[in-house]
């Protein structure tokens, strides 16, 4: 195969969004939010390989603070399995090294399928944690639980976007996985809270007066009826509560209601409190990935 590796452009949207489809098909990540994060996500670069029109391979890199000492750089490498064992993911993974250095990285993160780890391996990344990707049946989901006395529940369509990055910050930086970090505000109300998979009415918080508490943030793609729980989580000063319980299964019982029938969601193989919520709310386990690391 003859490709071109090359660094992303909005046009792209439609074969990255292909892409994400063959190698995470839980995922709920189209076109349009693709497109949006190309345009206007400035902490991200991307790279794609390209055999005339098709776009055959995905990478990309967050940006490291410019101020940082060897950071460690979080990237992304996606192939379909069409398309691998032809040195896609090799040039990729070389183009995106190049550009992490250049950038100052003393290291790079990274999240692998299972039957990706030798690929890893092979290119000098040691695997670490273990990551979860699981699925509900949404109609056979639980009813919501009742909401704790002196707090109350919210959709984000009732939300300022200011209320859940303070609580989503908090969360985020507390994943032991290195793998949910994100922008500074003013580019994630662009992207993040302005992302067009998002459901406002199928994404909930507990609030505390006017306090997000916990969370969880509802993508959907109601051409395949099905959702992605992107970031479920409750600030640290109000774990131990019970409340991620309820703010999911209220998420999910709309979500059901709503017409959909899939819920998947991944986490980290370790966060047992977590895992354990989603095995009561129905989920099970249908593929992995790890985490992988590389010095650079």
């Amino acid at each position: 195969m003859v490709f071109e590796i090359r660094t992303a452009k909005p046009e792209d949207a439609v074969g990255i969004a292909r892409v994400w489809a063959a190698t995470m098909p839980h995922l709920v990540k189209t076109a349009r939010a693709v497109e949006l994060q190309l345009r206007h996500g400035h902490s991200q670069e991307v790279l794609i390989a390209v055999d005339g029109p098709d776009v055959v391979g995905y990478a990309n890199l967050y940006r490291p603070p410019a101020d940082a000492a060897a950071p460690r750089v979080r990237i992304t490498l996606q192939v379909p399995s069409a398309y691998r064992g032809r040195g896609i993911g090799t040039a990729l993974l070389e183009a995106i090294t190049t550009r992490a250095r250049e950038l100052g990285a003393g290291r790079l993160l990274t999240a692998v399928a299972e039957d990706s780890t030798g690929f890893a391996e092979r290119h000098g990344f040691t695997v670490g944690r273990r990551m979860t990707h699981s699925a509900a049946d949404l109609t056979a989901v639980r009813e919501p639980l009742p909401v704790p006395d002196g707090l109350r529940l919210a959709t984000y369509d009732e939300l300022e976007p200011r209320q859940l990055y303070d609580a989503e910050v908090q969360v985020r930086d507390d994943d032991p996985s290195g793998l949910s970090g994100g922008p500074a505000y003013e580019e994630w109300v662009r992207t993040t809270w302005g992302n067009p998979d998002n459901r406002y009415d199928l994404s909930v918080a507990v609030l505390d007066g006017d306090r997000v508490l916990s969370f969880v943030t509802t993508t959907a793609d109601p051409d395949r009826r099905v959702i992605w729980s992107n970031l479920t989580g409750t600030i640290p000063s109000a774990r131990g509560r019970g409340l991620a319980k309820v703010a999911k299964s209220a998420a999910l019982a709309r979500s059901r209601d709503a017409g959909f029938t899939v819920a998947s969601t991944g986490n980290d193989a370790a966060n047992e409190p977590m895992l354990a919520v989603n095995r009561w709310l129905g989920y099970r386990e249908t593929s992995g990935a790890w985490t992988a690391e590389k010095p650079l």
